[in-house]
């Protein structure tokens, strides 16, 4: 039983050690708001009008955003009916531990992807209703961006 009990012990002594007061935001939290920011601007809503839909003010929404303020299950799960998406959407891409996460959030794609030039491109591309167009689009990009020989590939 002891062998046991240390074993759970050093589990949870990891996972606290996620979230200790005083490091700044965990970075699961960062993560699950830049997922709920990223679905917020796809979908072209407001802080102010995603707030009002799930009750809180647009002030909370930005600390959600920003992994300040930890969102609870139920939160969570209203949001993601109000987005539109499962619950795990927001745990999607979530790297799988605590090193990679910080180091997945700090990078210049992590950085790329959270522009709102970003969402604006890819909720355009995702508005354009002919998919063989859409193809085409993604495939001028590529090749305009110095990757032709993937846009070729494709």
């Amino acid at each position: 039983m002891g062998a046991q009990k240390s074993s759970v012990t050093g589990t949870l002594a990891s996972a606290y050690s996620l979230s200790k007061r005083g490091e700044g935001p965990n970075p699961i939290d960062i993560h699950v708001g830049n997922r709920l920011r990223l679905r917020r601007t796809l979908l072209g809503l407001s802080q102010e009008i995603l707030g009002e839909a799930v009750g809180i003010t647009f002030q909370q929404l930005q600390k959600y955003e920003r992994g300040m303020n930890r969102i609870s299950a139920s939160r969570l799960f209203n949001l993601s009916q109000v987005l539109g998406v499962p619950v795990g959407y927001f745990f999607e891409d979530l790297p799988a531990t605590e090193q990679a996460t910080r180091i997945a959030l700090g990078s210049e794609e992590g950085e790329t992807m959270a522009r709102r030039e970003t969402l604006e491109l890819v909720r355009a591309y995702y508005r354009v209703p002919d998919g063989a167009v859409r193809r085409r689009a993604f495939d001028l990009l590529k090749a305009l961006g110095g990757d032709v020989r993937e846009a070729e590939d494709a």
